[in-house]
């Protein structure tokens, strides 16, 4: 493992982990950010569009050339199946990804990674996991606002993932992000960063 900290960073949907993810990055951690990049290899030209075509058919892909994210969306919520063949597309090349990211950082190296407890293969290449909480209806409300998902849509993807003593017994640390200010959570992550980082 890289003498550089490597810590990932997760939580459930709506839990504030980009808010979180900033301070880091503000005291001098390189981001890499798997939805980012799930993102990029999803788009017209992406590397995951000719695997993802040759698993789904050409329905899974919109008129630009991009992954079509509420189809997919619909499909593995529908079939367990399905969203295992999506999984085992997405997370060699995410994995990639994130790899050839981290190798450029000089410091340390923050992974927000959203299903980091479920995907069950990311302990061994982390130093330390920061799991990001807030209250249920909290992450509902947040991700109703800045998605426009109508709840019942929100509500899937929440039971979809970790539950929170699932992601409590991943973490090395914990921040619960509700109703404080920005300079509260930057004190906490002060704290950790000189825990984690200023240790080392």
């Amino acid at each position: 493992m890289p003498a550089a900290p490597r810590i990932g960073l997760t939580g459930g949907i709506g839990s504030g982990k980009s808010t979180v993810a900033a301070l880091w990055v503000q005291r001098g951690a390189t981001l890499v950010d798997t939805d980012a990049i799930a993102r990029r290899i999803t788009l017209p030209g992406g590397a995951a569009i000719a695997p993802l075509t040759r698993a789904f058919g050409p329905a899974v892909v919109d008129a630009t050339g991009a992954m079509d994210r509420q189809a997919m969306r619909e499909k593995v919520f529908r079939d367990p199946e399905a969203k295992r063949q999506l999984e085992s597309i997405l997370h060699p090349l995410i994995g990639e990804a994130c790899e050839a990211q981290a190798r450029q950082a000089t410091g340390p190296v923050l992974f927000d990674i959203p299903l980091l407890v479920e995907s069950g293969r990311w302990r061994p290449r982390l130093h330390r996991i920061l799991v990001v909480e807030a209250e249920a209806q909290t992450q509902i409300q947040r991700v109703m606002a800045r998605s426009g998902w109508p709840r019942e849509t929100v509500e899937q993807v929440v039971a979809q993932q970790a539950t929170r003593a699932a992601r409590r017994g991943a973490a090395d640390g914990i921040i619960h992000n509700e109703g404080k200010s920005l300079a509260t959570l930057d004190g906490e992550v002060a704290l950790l960063w000189a825990r984690w980082v200023g240790a080392r």
